[in-house]
C-alpha cells in the first residue's frame, strides 16, 4: 500500500496530466480523448514513482526505457513529459502543428523522452521486445515498460512478441495492456473478443495479473510484484474506463478521437481544478490529524 501522501501525490500528477493533455487537444482543436484518459493513473505511478530516467539526460543509456504501443495517445505522454521537465510546457501548444515537434503519433527523432516512434498498432509491443533483449545483452541493469490497447492485441504482432519474450525470458520486460474495452470504431467485444487477456499470455509463458488500472495502490503493488519475477517477462492488464475523469468522454464510443470546444474545456478544468483541489485538502487534513497523534 502506498502510504498516503505518496498516494495524494500520485493521484495529483495523473490529474494533472489527464488536464493538461486535454488543453493540448482542445488547442488544436481535436484529438485522441478517450485513450490518453484511460492509462494517465499508470503514466503517473511509473513516472512519478518506478521508472529510473533523467530529464535533464533523456539519452541515458542505463535509463528505463517506455514503448507507448498505442502511439495514438501520444497527448498524454506528451504531458507526461512536460510535466516531468523534459521540454517547456507551452511546446504542448504546437500539438499536431506542422513543424511541431509534438506530432500526432509519437516519434523518437521528434519529442525529448521519447524512446520508440510508434502508430502502427503492434510494431511497438516487437520494438520493445528488441529494446529489452538489447539491454540485456549490453549488461545494462534497465527494464523496458510497454503499453499496448486492448483493440491492438487483435495485432498478430502483439502475440508474436508475446511468444519471442517468453522464450527469450525477458524479466526485464513488463507490459501492460489498457482494457478500456473500446477501439476506434466501437467495443472491442463486438469487433474481436479477445476473452481473457491475462489467461492468454499465460498461456504463452508469462507471469500475468489483472488490476484496477485507476487504483494506484493496485497498480503499484502489481509493479513491484511483476519485478520480483525471474526468468519470465510480465503483463499487468489494467481494467480501465476510456475517458476516464470527463463525463463528455467516458465510455462514449466516439471518445476515441473528439472534437472539444472551449466551453467543454472550461467545465472539464472545472471538475479538474475541484479535484485537485479536494485531493491536496484531504491531504492537509491528513497531516494534520497525523501531527495532533
Amino acid at each position: 500500500m502506498l502510504e498516503s501522501t505518496e498516494k495524494t501525490r500520485l493521484a495529483l500528477f495523473a490529474e494533472q496530466i489527464r488536464v493538461t493533455a486535454i488543453r493540448a487537444i482542445a488547442g488544436y482543436g481535436e484529438g485522441h480523448v478517450g485513450g490518453s484518459l484511460s492509462i494517465a493513473d499508470v503514466l503517473a505511478v511509473l513516472y512519478g514513482r518506478v521508472m529510473r530516467v533523467n530529464p535533464a539526460d533523456p539519452h541515458m543509456p542505463d535509463r528505463d526505457k517506455f514503448v507507448l504501443s498505442k502511439g495514438h495517445c501520444g497527448p498524454a505522454r506528451y504531458a507526461t513529459l512536460a510535466l516531468k521537465g523534459y521540454f517547456p510546457m507551452e511546446t504542448l501548444a504546437t500539438l499536431n502543428r506542422f513543424g511541431t515537434t509534438l506530432p500526432s503519433h509519437c516519434d523518437r527523432n521528434r519529442t525529448p523522452g521519447v524512446d520508440m516512434s510508434t502508430g502502427s498498432l503492434g510494431q511497438g509491443a516487437s520494438a520493445a521486445a528488441g529494446i529489452a533483449l538489447a539491454d540485456r545483452l549490453m549488461g545494462r541493469n534497465s527494464r523496458t515498460y510497454l503499453i499496448v490497447g486492448d483493440g491492438e492485441c487483435n495485432e498478430g504482432q502483439v502475440w508474436e512478441m508475446a511468444m519471442f519474450a517468453a522464450q527469450q525470458k525477458l524479466d526485464n520486460l513488463l507490459v501492460f495492456v489498457d482494457r478500456n474495452r473500446q477501439q476506434l470504431d466501437g467495443y472491442t467485444d463486438d469487433i474481436c473478443a479477445m476473452g481473457d487477456l491475462a489467461d492468454i499470455f499465460h498461456s504463452f509463458g508469462w507471469n500475468a495479473q489483472t488490476v484496477d488500472g485507476h487504483d494506484l495502490d493496485a497498480i503499484t503493488g502489481a509493479v513491484e510484484r511483476a519485478q520480483a519475477q525471474t526468468g519470465v517477462p510480465s503483463v499487468i492488464v489494467l481494467n480501465t474506463v476510456k475517458g476516464k475523469g470527463w463525463p463528455d468522454a467516458e465510455q462514449r464510443v466516439p471518445s476515441h478521437y473528439m472534437t472539444i470546444s472551449a466551453q467543454q474545456l472550461s467545465d472539464y478544468e472545472a471538475i479538474s481544478a475541484r479535484r485537485m483541489a479536494e485531493l491536496r485538502a484531504a491531504a492537509d487534513n491528513g497531516e494534520k490529524a497525523g501531527a495532533k497523534k
